[in-house]
């Protein structure tokens, strides 16, 4: 019998509320889960390997998508539990996967890998990701991050790259002993004394700063430009 919902006090849709909106409840849920929202995001997410928990589904505006745990919920209610103003129709709660830096390193080839550190906004964070993926990145190393990897703003921002990118987050002592553990040349664009190189992004106008995100996209297109020499 597939349930169906049309109240926004339903004990679910509560949960997948507190979900979304309280990293603490991410942490500490006993399951491990998670809310990611869109056809696209949930794809990439199911590709990864990720175990969906439950599917909650408008099927007046997603009618063609299916899974074991499928609750459908009224118009009203995904105008309520959706992120993006009800323009999708699909929302699920996904099991937590845990990476770990060995999941990091390619065959055959010197891996790609963009290290950050301290990293707050979702949404910058979620930038990065993108320009990872578009770069075809190896791997990002997420150092001490103070977002944690299922906040629903970095998924959507990252528009489901958290997903096609492998991402882990450690410390910056845990980033460095692996690299050098693995021979992986260290390139830092700010000074430290840990570093093989530094790279000097050139600034040639008044200010002496660039979001992290476009720093991030630079430093990657210009790893893929030397690849292609």
């Amino acid at each position: 019998m597939i349930e169906r919902i049309t109240s926004a006090q339903n004990p679910k849709i509560k949960h997948l509320l507190a979900l979304q909106e309280k990293s603490r409840l991410r942490r500490e849920e006993e399951e491990g889960l998670f809310v990611v929202e869109g056809r696209r995001e949930l794809e990439h997410c199911l590709a990864a390997g990720f175990q969906l928990d439950t599917l909650f589904l408008c099927p007046e505006i997603c009618p063609d998508f299916a899974a074991a745990r499928t609750v459908y919920v009224s118009k009203e209610v995904y105008a309520k539990i959706a992120y993006r103003g009800g323009t999708e129709g699909i929302i699920a709660e996904v099991r937590w996967k845990e990476r770990s830096l060995a999941d990091l390193l390619p065959s055959g080839h010197a891996p790609l890998i963009m290290v950050l550190e301290s990293i707050e906004k979702p949404g910058n964070l979620g930038a990065v990701l993108r320009s990872a993926d578009a770069a075809g990145a190896d791997g990002v190393i997420l150092c001490d991050p103070l977002t944690d990897l299922y906040n629903p703003n970095l998924i959507r921002a990252s528009i489901g790259a958290i997903f096609t990118v492998p991402v882990v987050a450690c410390t910056s002592a845990e980033a460095i002993a692996w690299l050098k553990a693995n021979n992986i040349r260290i390139l830092t664009a700010q000074l430290q004394d840990s570093a093989d190189a530094h790279i000097l992004i050139p600034m040639l106008g008044r200010l002496d700063s660039l979001n992290v995100s476009v720093s991030a996209a630079i430093l990657l297109y210009e790893a893929v430009r030397q690849r292609q020499r």
